[in-house]
Order: C-alpha cells, then sequence, then structure tokens
C-alpha cells in the first residue's frame, strides 16, 4: 500500500508558519500589506498617522485627557528602560517586584542606569507578595517608585497589578507598570488603576510588528520628570516635547512598524477592543491547555494563576523526548513554540496571541499529538527533580 502523505503544514494567510510565541507573532495580511508603500517620515500623512496611534493608544489605557503615549524606537526594552530612567530621579529609588526574566531585567536597567534599587522576590510561579511589599514601603521611606511586570511572560503568570498600585497609591508612592505582553488583551484603565507610565510594545496583543515601544504616561508625572533620563536617545521628556512641538521625532522612527501599528489598532477596535482581542485569546488558551492536558502534559501554573497569553508546560518524563526535535518537528508542521525560561523547572512555552484562533491551537495540538507519536513519546507527565 502507498504510505499516507503527512498533513500540509499550519499556515498564515501569508502562508507563513504560524507563530506560537509571545512576540514577534503572527499578524494579519492586511497589516503586512500596508508594509508595501513607503512614507517621508516628515510628510503630512504620516505625521497624521503617527498622531492618530498616540491617540488611540491612549484612549485604550483609559488616559484620554490625564495621559499621553510617546513611542520609543527600538523593542519593548527600550521603552522599558526609557520609563525607567526617565521617570525614577537619579536620587530616586525603585522597588522592583520580581518572578521572571523580565522584573530581574528591570533591576539590571537600574544597575546600568544608577539608580538606587531594591527587589522584591517570590518563585516564577508565584504571584508577588503583597504583605511583603506593604512592609517594604513601610520599611523604607527613600522608595520612590515600584515596577510591576503585568503579565510575566517567562511563565506566563498574571500578576496583581491594580492590588499591587493600590498599595503603592496608599503609601504614596509612584508606579511603573512593564505590560508589554498584557496591554490590548487585559484591562489595565488608568481611571481606575494609578500609574505614572505603563510600557508596552507594537509587536505585541493589538497585533503590530517589531520595531518600536510605547510608554503611556501620566502627564503631570512626566513634565515633573524633565532631566532625570541618563540617556539621550532614551529620554522620553524630551521625544514628548519634539512630537508635541513638531509632530515629529527627533531621531528616525520606524516608519512600516508604525504604520503597521496603526492598521492593526483599526483591527484591534473592530474586533471589540480589549474585551474582543482579550475573549479571542481565552478562548485559545482554553483550547490550547485542555488539548495538552488530554495528551498527559502538565502546566507550570494552575488556572487561577494563568493569563491568557503564554502557557508554559513542564517537559515530559519519557527519555524519548527531546525538546529541540520535538521543536524542529513541530515546525516543519507550520508551528513555531518557545523554549522555556524558567529556574524552577524544564519547560517550554506555547503563546496563544497573534492573528490565531481557536482552530489554530486544536490543530498544534493535534500536531504535538502526531510528533510525540512519532518521538516514542508514551509519558508526557511533568520531569521531576530527582
Amino acid at each position: 500500500m502507498p504510505q499516507a502523505r503527512p498533513p500540509a503544514p499550519a499556515a498564515s494567510e501569508t502562508g507563513d508558519p504560524l507563530l506560537l510565541t509571545p512576540g514577534p507573532l503572527t499578524t494579519s495580511k492586511s497589516v503586512k500589506a500596508v508594509m508595501l508603500h513607503d512614507w517621508g517620515s516628515r510628510d503630512a500623512a504620516f505625521i497624521r498617522i503617527n498622531r492618530e496611534m498616540r491617540e488611540r493608544i491612549t484612549e485604550a489605557a483609559g488616559g484620554a485627557g490625564t495621559h499621553t503615549t510617546v513611542p520609543m524606537q527600538g523593542s519593548g526594552t527600550f521603552a522599558v528602560e526609557s520609563m525607567i530612567g526617565t521617570f525614577v530621579p537619579r536620587k530616586g529609588k525603585l522597588l522592583v517586584l520580581v518572578n521572571g526574566a523580565y522584573g530581574k531585567r528591570a533591576a539590571k536597567i537600574c544597575e546600568y542606569a544608577g539608580r538606587a534599587c531594591v527587589v522584591e522576590e517570590t518563585p516564577e510561579d508565584t504571584p508577588p507578595d503583597l504583605g511583603r511589599l506593604d512592609a517594604a514601603l513601610k520599611a523604607d521611606p527613600a522608595i520612590t517608585h515600584v515596577f510591576v511586570v503585568h503579565c510575566e511572560t517567562t511563565s506566563g503568570i498574571l500578576n496583581p497589578v491594580a492590588e499591587v498600585a493600590a498599595i503603592v497609591k496608599r503609601h504614596g508612592r509612584r508606579l511603573l507598570v512593564d505590560s508589554m505582553s498584557a496591554f490590548g488583551a487585559l484591562p489595565i484603565d488608568a481611571r481606575e488603576v494609578t500609574f505614572d507610565a505603563l510600557a508596552s510594545s507594537s509587536n505585541k496583543c493589538i497585533e503590530g510588528i517589531p520595531g518600536f515601544g510605547f510608554v503611556v504616561c501620566d502627564q503631570a508625572a512626566l513634565d515633573a520628570a524633565k532631566g532625570n533620563a541618563h540617556a539621550l536617545s532614551l529620554d522620553l521628556h524630551d521625544q514628548w516635547k519634539a512630537l508635541e512641538t513638531t509632530g515629529q521625532y527627533r531621531f528616525t522612527p520606524p516608519i512600516h512598524a508604525i504604520v503597521a501599528l496603526h492598521k492593526a489598532i483599526e483591527e484591534w477596535v473592530a474586533e471589540g477592543g480589549v474585551a474582543g482581542r482579550g475573549r479571542r485569546y481565552r478562548d485559545n488558551c482554553r483550547a490550547l491547555i485542555d488539548g495538552m492536558r488530554a495528551l498527559g502534559f502538565e502546566t507550570l501554573l494552575p488556572d487561577r494563576l494563568q493569563a491568557p497569553i503564554i502557557v508554559t508546560f513542564h517537559m515530559p518524563r519519557d527519555a524519548k523526548f527531546h525538546f529541540q526535535t520535538f521543536y524542529d518537528r513541530l515546525k516543519d508542521r507550520g508551528y513555531v513554540i518557545y523554549p522555556g525560561k524558567l529556574t524552577v523547572a524544564d519547560s517550554f512555552r506555547i503563546g496563544c496571541i497573534g492573528r490565531l484562533y481557536p482552530k489554530d491551537m486544536q490543530g498544534a495540538v493535534e500536531a504535538v499529538k502526531a510528533v510525540v507519536a512519532e518521538l516514542g513519546v508514551t509519558q508526557c507527565g511533568a520531569r521531576r527533580a530527582a
């Protein structure tokens, strides 16, 4: 009998593999299409697009009239570093809540920027300890700012930003939020959650492409931050003033990425904004987790802590499971996943964001089922430390 053909690889609208990662991610064909044109950075059409992009992000954060959005060229980390360096005064002190790589990165940024920093750390599968935060702010009046990660993609954990914000406000301190992989899909509203600044990126839940990040800033706090920045290119206050007075960037902007995000925001609005985008991602996450658990895989996090952004799975205990082979064979089938980044367990991650739907997650689960069968893996339960 002739051998059965392997299934055709899964693909996006443009035939590319599906990116089951936390960004860069699969984008719509229409977002890609707007990048087929060129704009001058000083042209009126581009200045209008940039202004509208900034206004819509500010509105999405609930900050119309009180906040402003300042784009920052570079990856999301550029936006986070510009936020810390601009808002924390040179004689200030930042308390960083750490439960993953991105909290640790914020503390490292402080070292480079010469800002005093103290860390409150919990394990990667554990939310920040609110009691310890309260005690730390009570004990150390030198702390001026607190930094929290909204969704820590190291594990996929959803951190209690609103509760953190309430404690910080009660103590009269200022809050900085890394909402890199959450903004646009998980609710955060400046009218309810008090923050000086919130950083995110073009290539996350709003489904644009890499090239720049942005910081939603309380205008009064940003105005008071003049002169704080430790680097010219990362000075949010200076960037803001240039955009407000001339409509133009101080240095060459990533024009195509900005135009792509402008289009992606239109599609985000059409889907229902945070509510609609978050609903689709939750449906994706549920389809993924249910399917993987049915195969015997174990999630790192309980459902109550799991954000619908990226899911961490324990490596199977079966000795026949080899991650790189698993990864390569899934990619051959059109699904690109992510290696683990944990210190608490051997793991891998599968993202739920981007232009993906539950049927795509179900297809990914079927591909996982086929690959583990090929590898002869029969025990998908968690690999435990000896």
